[in-house]
């Protein structure tokens, strides 16, 4: 019988191609969200936040911090860097709540063919992100360093605004574009794609129970986490910034068909070494 914890003994090759192949993948679908107009409803906005669903089904699949660490990076490369502009700290606030978000999401589920553990994790990654993102944003306001700008039609409370437009998120981009393709993929690729990294299925036997996940150690640690992340974004908005700039091609259309093609390239590249490694791997077989 194994334990629970064999299952996240990834080598650190492998544990490499599960960040690499997030990064790319999603990065490559932040360019692509970044061209999707938004719809305004009266105060309510319909908008594509980001197409979770693949570090989703990575984290539920692979290894979560591998795929989480990767998803949030690539945003930064792809959809920042990329397009010639960073935001300097106010980034570190995203990367640690997203990948924050996807980690939990992949440590919860046990059972990938269980459509109801891959639904319930999959909002819970996007409400952590959303709802902790949201908390950020009332603390500027409430700590004096950003005005709150009140929206038309909404009650004059940052936190009803705040958490409205997160719940907003969470039930439009959240199930529209993250828990239902992640629905429809992870039970489909479950034990098909793990062989082309040359690794086993993460059975049931060998994921941790929430109890295991959701130590003290842990919530301590996210704590903590929130709190850099907190802190990281207050200094971004009263002007400290480490590194930060915009260039004068950013957001232009040379910008975003660079890194398509760039991500293209990855993920192509990719693709042939995982076959290339599945086929040795069956000839020695």
């Amino acid at each position: 019988m194994f334990e629970s914890k064999e299952v996240y003994q990834l080598s650190q090759s492998k544990k490499m191609m599960v960040f690499v192949l997030s990064m790319s993948l999603y990065g490559l679908a932040t360019l692509f969200t970044e061209l999707i107009p938004s719809i305004h409803l009266g105060v309510i906005e319909f908008s594509v936040e980001y197409f979770a669903f693949i570090p989703l089904t990575l984290a539920i699949l692979f290894d979560p911090f591998s795929a989480a660490i990767g998803a949030a990076t690539g945003e930064v490369v792809f959809s920042e860097i990329m397009l010639g502009q960073f935001s300097g700290l106010s980034e570190v606030e995203k990367f640690i709540l997203f990948s924050l978000g996807i980690y939990v999401a992949g440590m919860l589920v046990k059972n990938p063919l269980n459509k109801r553990q891959v639904a319930v994790a999959s909002i819970t990654g996007i409400a952590i992100h959303q709802i902790l993102g949201a908390v950020v944003d009332i603390l500027k306001v409430v700590l004096a360093v950003e005005d709150f700008e009140v929206v038309t039609g909404l009650p004059q409370s940052v936190v009803f605004v705040e958490l409205f437009s997160a719940l907003n998120d969470i039930l439009f981009s959240g199930i529209l574009f993250c828990v239902l393709p992640t629905l429809y993929l992870v039970p489909r690729l479950y034990g098909k794609i793990e062989p082309l990294l040359g690794v086993r299925k993460r059975t049931p036997q060998l994921r941790p129970t929430i109890k295991e996940v959701m130590t003290g150690k842990f919530l301590i640690l996210s704590a903590l986490l929130m709190a850099i992340a907190t802190t990281m974004e207050l200094a971004s908005t009263v002007g400290v910034e480490l590194i930060s700039f915009e260039a004068s091609w950013a957001e232009s259309i040379l910008a975003y068909a660079v890194g398509i093609l760039v991500a293209l390239a990855i993920v192509l590249f990719l693709v042939v070494k995982l076959k290339e490694n599945n086929k040795l791997r069956e000839e020695e077989a």
